[in-house]
């Protein structure tokens, strides 16, 4: 780690794949590394214990959410985040940006920031690069996000090009106003829609102002993977080799995977818990909808090769009627699951990475996926 910011260490390369060791005040986190989404200082139905035992070693936390409820000067007040919520590990915070440009009739974009109303109660807020960097900084984040303009999806060349322009112009503001101290970084976020013209200036405005870390944003709005990929392919070799890169808001066990294979280090996304409480189950060979009839009388696990509690105690069957009856232990258990093999999918992408063989990795994953489930009782 160094004296001031986040220590980042490239340990093994197989083509652009990378494995990694990044440090923070908090500890460490090997890369690839999934981030579980904790958005209002909660990992939906979990307890952090349950979180750490899926081998989760840094989690995500939201400016917007926080801010608005409980309020970060009441969490720093409480002694931050990590201390609130009772997660000792690495915490991430977005900035928040993505939600409230989502809010569209609630909000207003200007240079200086965006004002919006709250979804919460209708009272109005300001958001300004500099008020970002001052709440992350009472969450008492690890990483912190730059405040950036969401681009919408679609775009043409001339509105993306407006709206990352003024992102990298609200960056540099962001990296003014953060307070630089050891083992607490920020990372900058590339945008630029599918353009990658524009993805690669707003790389090489960001190095030039000189980040931690980078992000990659815009994606996963609903370009499909082959357009995600062909951005990634565009704008990941003008990133600085010797710092973590970080796809936001993905994803799908299949686009982690291509993306590991083109260079990208840390990932987020709400799919595994927010399935989990939907029914939905991740596995080596399938993707699993427990409501089906299939399941109703089958007392096998979901995964047999999955170490996972759920798999360990808990039959298909019993899963079924959970949520048939409505029983929030339902999703408790889908969810514990989710997280559970998304970790080892992340392990075993570090350790193909290491060993040279992530072709072999792929090959492997990509011939289980396309197996389908196990044939019903």
């Amino acid at each position: 780690m160094s004296d001031f910011g986040l220590g980042y260490e490239v340990q093994a390369i197989d083509g652009a794949a990378r494995r990694g060791r990044l440090t923070t005040a908090h500890g460490v986190v090997n890369t690839p590394a999934f981030m579980t989404v904790g958005t209002a200082g909660t990992v939906k139905g979990l307890t952090t214990d349950q979180v750490e035992a899926s081998g989760a070693e840094i989690i995500l936390g939201n400016t917007y959410h926080l801010m608005l409820r409980p309020g970060a000067e009441r969490v720093a007040a409480l002694g931050g985040l990590h201390k609130f919520m009772n997660w000792p590990g690495p915490i991430l915070t977005d900035s928040g940006g993505f939600q409230v440009m989502s809010l569209e009739d609630l909000r207003k974009i200007t240079e200086e920031g965006v004002t919006f109303r709250s979804h919460l109660d209708g009272t109005p807020h300001e958001l300004t690069p500099e008020r970002a960097m001052e709440i992350q900084e009472l969450l008492d984040a690890d990483i912190t996000m730059v405040l950036d303009e969401c681009t919408p999806f679609p775009a043409t060349e001339p509105v993306a090009r407006e709206s990352m322009e003024r992102s990298m112009r609200w960056a540099a503001r962001c990296r003014e106003a953060f307070t630089r101290r050891p083992g607490y970084g920020l990372f900058g976020i590339v945008q630029g829609s599918v353009y990658p013209d524009l993805r690669r200036r707003s790389a090489e405005a960001l190095i030039g102002i000189g980040f931690d870390g980078y992000a990659v944003g815009g994606l996963a709005v609903g370009e499909g993977q082959q357009a995600m990929f062909e951005v990634l392919e565009a704008t990941v070799p003008h990133l600085p080799t010797d710092r973590p890169r970080y796809l936001m808001g993905v994803g799908k066990p299949a686009d982690i995977v291509g993306a590991v294979k083109r260079g990208i280090d840390m990932f987020d996304c709400v799919l595994p818990t927010r399935s989990g409480r939907t029914g939905q189950a991740f596995t080596r060979r399938a993707t699993l909808n427990i409501f089906n009839a299939r399941h109703r009388d089958d007392p096998r696990p979901l995964d047999p090769d999955c170490p996972c509690p759920t798999c360990a105690d808990y039959s298909r069957a019993y899963l079924h009627h959970l949520f048939k009856a409505k029983e929030m232990l339902g999703p408790i258990l889908l969810t514990r699951h989710n997280l559970h093999y998304y970790q080892q999918l992340m392990a075993g992408l570090r350790e193909a990475v290491a060993a040279g063989r992530l072709e072999d990795f792929i090959a492997a994953f990509e011939h289980q996926a396309n197996e389908g489930d196990i044939p019903a009782l």
